[in-house]
């Protein structure tokens, strides 16, 4: 193997990467806050990307407020959810919660494909380019909109990132994950914290949808791929381990770019799980993960 294709596997396993540390950390920080395994996280990268098909053709808006809306949108949509669903199941949900909640979001996650196919059909809904053009990168010609989607994936994480170690709200988050009892002793409203978690998480999932909208078209069911790529880093590194889903999701992308390459794309799945499954046998809680409490 010279050393252009190495460089193309690294440069192609790290962008896809990109959007796998981005949809990785919105489901992680679900679980970990919420011990909620949210398998409905899929259909709002869904969304995202049919906020921002609407906000371009309908709006004519530019791709970079489009993808910001799109943002808003997931958000206000995770919200809503949390507060329809989740808080009153909590009330009424007890030692059953993880498989309760589970049960929910997969049917949601049933709902919201179906309504979608309902209201705007099953055709592929793209934008034949956000910013055009390619760049020259590493000896590789990369196309614009796949480079300036991953930057927009990593100042995404980056500003999340921020917010959790910065502010008192992130700091809020961060002491529900660790112990919610003691959280709640300390004064902080658990309902606020629960609702603003899972809309940030379904935020940043609507902002992966919406950022490659023109290289991935929307379509009702389109976030099952994205789901399971999720799944696949949030438990390879530990559930509920939101620092390490970075790690884990370029983990993943390079895995898959080798793998596509040296054996084609039907088997990028399966030795990404083969790995996976070996990781789980030797070190249950995941690469860096920790027993949990649920």
């Amino acid at each position: 193997m010279d050393s252009t294709v190495i460089s193309d596997l690294l440069v192609g396993g790290i962008l896809r990467g990109g959007m796998y540390v981005l949809m990785a950390m919105g489901l992680s920080l679900v679980f970990g806050v919420m011990r909620i395994p949210n398998f409905a996280h899929g259909e709002f990268y869904m969304l995202g990307a049919y906020f921002s098909y609407f906000a371009c053709t309908l709006g004519g808006f530019p791709p970079a407020i489009a993808i910001v809306l799109a943002g808003i949108g997931g958000f206000v949509c995770g919200a809503l959810m949390e507060k329809v669903t989740f808080y009153p199941l909590r009330k009424r949900s007890r030692g059953d919660w993880i498989m309760n909640s589970f049960l929910v979001t997969a049917g949601l996650s049933f709902i919201l494909q179906n309504l979608a196919q309902a209201l705007v059909g099953t055709d592929f809904k793209g934008v034949p380019q956000y910013w055009g053009g390619s760049i020259n990168f590493a000896g590789l010609s990369v196309s614009t909109d796949r480079i300036v989607g991953f930057l927009i994936a990593m100042a995404s994480v980056a500003i999340f990132w921020l917010f959790l170690k910065k502010t008192r709200t992130g700091n809020a988050i961060r002491a529900v994950s660790e112990h919610e009892t003691g959280a709640m002793l300390m004064g902080i409203e658990l309902n606020k914290i629960h609702t603003l978690t899972f809309a940030l998480s379904s935020m940043l999932a609507a902002i992966a949808g919406a950022a490659l909208l023109s290289i991935i078209p929307a379509y009702p069911t389109m976030g099952l791929q994205p789901l399971y790529k999720s799944w696949f880093v949030v438990i390879l590194v530990g559930l509920g381990n939101i620092q390490a889903t970075i790690i884990g999701g370029f983990l993943v992308g390079v895995i898959e770019a080798v793998s596509s390459f040296s054996l084609g794309a039907m088997w990028q799945d399966v030795v990404s799980l083969s790995i996976i499954i070996l990781v789980l046998l030797v070190k249950p809680t995941g690469l860096f993960g920790k027993k949990m409490k649920v």
